[in-house]
């Protein structure tokens, strides 16, 4: 038996990586790029890249307002780095009017872009992750943090102060890459999710 289809946006970033991680944790995973594929898949994830230049590409495509219904029909959904700003019910400096990074309201959160600060202050480093027996290795990118969760909003692991993996219902959402480390749980988890286990 198949697993659950999940779309991974395949506008930027890893998507390769992300196809293949929820491969090996028992998903069915597809690229989506186009209305119809997005129409046809369980749930979506939403991968890093820069969160203007896809919200851009995003436009282009007519995507916006079906993404946006999706998630307010509950499809469960899952962004990492860009993704998490992507999914952010508010994006502190979103970038400059007409190529801002664009809101989806998926999490009740206000996001800030690259708070962890430039490309030179990447980092990795092992957090602690509601519901994971060990700590998570963590690799940052230009990353965001998230400046506030509303009601409902479960914080799942936390740095420099800062919620940097949240949940709200179905929709998942870290500041920082676990697939370029070999560590599935947090894909293994957001398949979870979607098929109703956790």
């Amino acid at each position: 038996m198949s697993g659950p289809q999940i779309g991974v946006l395949a506008l930027q970033g890893d998507v390769r990586e992300h196809l293949a991680a929820l491969r090996a944790v028992g998903a069915d995973p597809v690229p989506v790029r186009r209305r119809p594929e997005l129409d046809a898949v369980d749930a979506l994830l939403i991968p890093g890249g820069e969160s203007t230049t896809i919200s851009h590409l995003l436009r282009e495509l007519e995507l916006v307002e079906p993404l946006r219904a999706r998630l307010a029909e509950g499809m469960p959904a899952y962004g990492s780095c860009a993704g998490m700003i992507l999914l952010a019910s508010e994006i502190i400096d979103a970038g400059v009017p007409g190529r801002a990074a664009i809101p989806l309201s998926g999490i009740d959160m206000a996001v800030r872009r690259n708070a962890f600060g430039r490309q030179v202050n990447s980092f990795e480093g092992d957090l602690d992750f509601d519901g994971l027996a060990q700590p998570v290795h963590a690799v940052f990118i230009r990353a965001p943090w998230v400046e506030r969760v509303g009601d409902g909003v479960q914080v799942l692991a936390q740095a420099a102060g800062h919620p940097v993996a949240v949940r709200q219902g179905s929709v998942l959402a870290t500041s920082f890459h676990p697939e370029v480390t070999g560590d599935r749980r947090v894909h293994g988890l957001f398949v979870d999710i979607v098929t109703g286990a956790a």
